[in-house]
C-alpha cells in the first residue's frame, strides 16, 4: 500500500512569515533571543542527527532502549487503531511501536505530522512499503497549531518523542498539553518522553559535546537567518554556550558574542556587545512527579512511567481522562 497524498496545513509562505515574526520579536527582546525549531533545516537537520550519535548523547540511545522494552506492552495497554506521531522526523524510533502493534495485529493507520514536506514524504513513503497492510497518512503542520487536524475515531495513541517537550517553556507546555487534550476524546492515550534530572556532569556534556557538532548546530540558526532573511550575520562571530540552571532545572543553549557584532536583518540594524548572548534552546529535564502533575492539570491521567536501566531518561503513557 503507498502512502496518502501529504495533508498539508503548513505552507512555505506560512513558515517565512513564522520566521519573519520569531526574529523581529526575538532580536528586538532583552535578552534576545530565537526559537530552537529554526535549526532544523537540511543541514541543521544532518547535524542533529549526528549528535544523536555522539557518545555525549544518551536521551536518543536511552529512550530507544525504553521502547525496545515496552512496546509490545505499550500495544497492549492502549489497543490503538490510529497511531499518531508528532513531531515525527524520521519516525525511526517509531518502528519499534510499529512493529510491536503489527505483531499484536489491529492497528490500521499511522498518522506522522511534520513541519517538513520533503522529510514526510521520504518518511510516509518509505513506512507505507515497510509495513505493507497500515494506511499511512502525512500531515505537514506544527504541533503547537494544529492538532485540531489530527484524524478522529477509534482509539487513538498520540506519541510525542525525544524529549521535544522540553524545549516548551512552563506556559507554553501547559497549553501545548490542554490543546493536546482538547483534540482527543476520553480513552485515548499519549505516549510523551522526557529527559529527566540529573547530575549536570552528565547533562551538560550533551549539549556541549567535545567534537563541536553541538556548536555548529547551535550557529546553524543564523545560517538559516541569513539565507532565508537575507542577513549578514557572521556565525564565527559566536560561541556555542550549554548552562544548566538548577533552579529551573534546564540546560539553556545560547550563543556568546566573541566580539561586538553589528548585522542587518529584514529592517532591522541589529547589535551585540562582545559578551552578549543569544538564547537559542531551552531544554527542560523533569521529575516523575512533575511531569504527571503537568498531565493530571492537562485532564490525562498517568497511567505508567518507565525509565532506562540508568535512570536517565522517562517515557510516560497516559489516559485522556
Amino acid at each position: 500500500m503507498s502512502a496518502e497524498p501529504l495533508e498539508i496545513y503548513l505552507e512555505e509562505q506560512d513558515l517565512g512569515r513564522s520566521l519573519r515574526d520569531d526574529v523581529r520579536t526575538g532580536l528586538t527582546a532583552w535578552p534576545k533571543w530565537l526559537p530552537p525549531k529554526w535549526f532544523y533545516d537540511a543541514r541543521g537537520s544532518e547535524l542533529f542527527e549526528e549528535i544523536t550519535r555522539l557518545p555525549e548523547y544518551y536521551p536518543t540511545r536511552a529512550e530507544r532502549s525504553v521502547l525496545a522494552e515496552r512496546a509490545g506492552e505499550i500495544a497492549e495497554l492502549t489497543g490503538a487503531k490510529t497511531l499518531i506521531e508528532l513531531g515525527s522526523g524520521s519516525s525511526e524510533k517509531t518502528r519499534l511501536l510499529l512493529d510491536a502493534f503489527t505483531r499484536r495485529g489491529g492497528l490500521g493507520t499511522f498518522v506522522p505530522l511534520d513541519v517538513s514536506v520533503s522529510a514526510l514524504k521520504q518518511s510516509t513513503e518509505q513506512i507505507a512499503t515497510d509495513y505493507p497492510g497500515l494506511r499511512v497518512r502525512g500531515i505537514v503542520g506544527d504541533f503547537t497549531r494544529h492538532l485540531d487536524r489530527l484524524p478522529t475515531g477509534g482509539r487513538r495513541l498520540v506519541i510525542f518523542l525525544g524529549g521535544t517537550i522540553g524545549n516548551l517553556l512552563p506556559a507554553e507546555r501547559a497549553g501545548f498539553l490542554a490543546a493536546m487534550r482538547a483534540s482527543l476524546e476520553p480513552g485515548d492515550w499519549l505516549l510523551i518522553g522526557t529527559d529527566l534530572v540529573k547530575d549536570p556532569s552528565i547533562v551538560v556534556p550533551a549539549y556541549d559535546d567535545a567534537a563541536g557538532v553541538t556548536a555548529e548546530f547551535n550557529r546553524n540558526v543564523l545560517r538559516v537567518v541569513n539565507r532565508e532573511l537575507g542577513a549578514d550575520f557572521d556565525p564565527e562571530a559566536f560561541a556555542h554556550v550549554a548552562l544548566w540552571d538548577p533552579e529551573r532545572e534546564w540546560i539553556e543553549m545560547r550563543l556568546r558574542a566573541e566580539r561586538p557584532v553589528r548585522a542587518r536583518v529584514l529592517d532591522l540594524d541589529v547589535e551585540f556587545a562582545a559578551g552578549e548572548e543569544l538564547r537559542t534552546e531551552v531544554s527542560a529535564k523533569f521529575r516523575p512527579e512533575g511531569i504527571a502533575a503537568e498531565l493530571v492539570a492537562a485532564g490525562f491521567t498517568a497511567r505508567e512511567f518507565w525509565t532506562d536501566a540508568d535512570g536517565l531518561f522517562g517515557v510516560t503513557l497516559a489516559r485522556a481522562a
